[in-house]
């Protein structure tokens, strides 16, 4: 984050809630955390009205039918990397956008409803494609572990038992194969989640034109099936965790599932999928320093069974997470 934006640890707590369950009440999180409500809300809000923290409600693609994910590599000419994120970013189809550095330049994931389309979205959609050097791009076959399942580690084993009760994030990753059909009207709540996650029951079924305990009825069941998760946005330096990576690597095919579900497990991890292509795991994680990383390597990755190669890039600025764009100052933008 360039203005280098930093949370007293107050603040860092209510992050950590709210990372847990993004729309957990104030008064509960005020209680787990042991801490006065009046406290909580007044500075929680603060958080989330400076744009430092988001809530946003987000269908689950795969498990709706709407499309299918294609993690993208690129390498950029000379300079140009932030322009070709940029163009990236503006694209309705991209779900998350992030400049890295290391052996590519910018890592994009894509929703289409075929992987056909990527090629039209890189070669068409973009302004300036030539920008664009080299593409690798990878199909999602297998989640292992999602972004809003993540635990900062910040609260301990209590709270997350307490605020991820009947809450918890849908985990069966297995489940998209099957996929569900929605009504125009649970479309119509999700599109009020998107834009605020915490909307109240009461905001929700005002904007769809529906009673507050149908409202209630349609968001616990969107949930329960799997076809909407609440991500909580916030870039992780506010919380003390100063490097976010991308790891890339190539597993044996008989050992894919096993070290998926190793690292899906490991503190440090944030997002875990099996691919098509030359890597068929890709990972999303975040440490404290730099000074963590020959760690990470060494005793994490190099303690894997059936790994090939592996390729770590550190994400240098990300525009764009789960369909929201980030200023360049890491806060969600307007």
């Amino acid at each position: 984050m360039s203005e280098g934006v930093r949370l007293d640890e107050v603040d860092r707590r209510i992050v950590a809630a709210l990372q847990l369950n993004g729309r957990a009440s104030w008064k509960k999180i005020a209680a787990v955390l042991d801490a006065k409500e009046s406290t909580v809300a007044r500075r929680g809000q603060q958080l989330i009205e400076s744009r430092v923290v988001g809530v946003t409600g987000v269908l689950d693609h795969l498990r709706c039918g709407l499309g299918i994910s294609l993690i993208v590599r690129m390498r950029c000419r000379p300079g140009r990397a932030n322009a070709v994120a940029e163009a990236l970013a503006e694209l309705p189809v991209t779900r998350f956008v992030t400049v890295v550095s290391g052996s590519a330049d910018v890592a994009a994931e894509i929703v289409v409803r075929r992987h056909q389309d990527v090629a039209r979205v890189l070669v068409e959609d973009l302004p300036r494609p030539d920008d664009i050097v080299e593409t690798e791009s990878m199909v999602v076959v297998r989640k292992f572990s999602a972004f809003e399942e993540w635990d900062t580690g910040l609260l301990g084993p209590a709270a997350r038992g307490l605020l991820r009760d009947d809450t918890a994030p849908f985990t069966d990753h297995r489940a998209w194969h099957e996929t569900v059909t929605l009504t125009e009207q649970e479309f119509a709540i999700a599109g009020v989640l998107a834009a605020d996650g915490r909307a109240t029951y009461a905001q929700i079924a005002a904007a769809v034109g529906a009673s507050e305990s149908t409202a209630a009825r349609r968001v616990e069941s969107l949930v329960s099936r799997g076809c909407l998760r609440f991500r909580t946005l916030f870039e992780t330096p506010v919380i003390g965790m100063d490097v976010d990576f991308m790891q890339w690597l190539a597993v044996e095919p008989a050992e894919l599932e096993n070290v998926g579900s190793r690292l899906a497990k490991e503190s440090s991890t944030r997002y875990v999928s099996a691919t098509t292509g030359r890597f068929n795991l890709c990972l999303h994680g975040t440490l404290s320093g730099y000074g963590d990383l020959y760690d990470y390597l060494t005793k994490v990755v190099g303690a894997l069974p059936g790994v090939h190669a592996a390729d770590l890039t550190l994400q240098a600025r990300t525009l764009k997470r789960a369909w929201t764009r980030i200023d360049e100052d890491g806060r969600r933008a307007p």
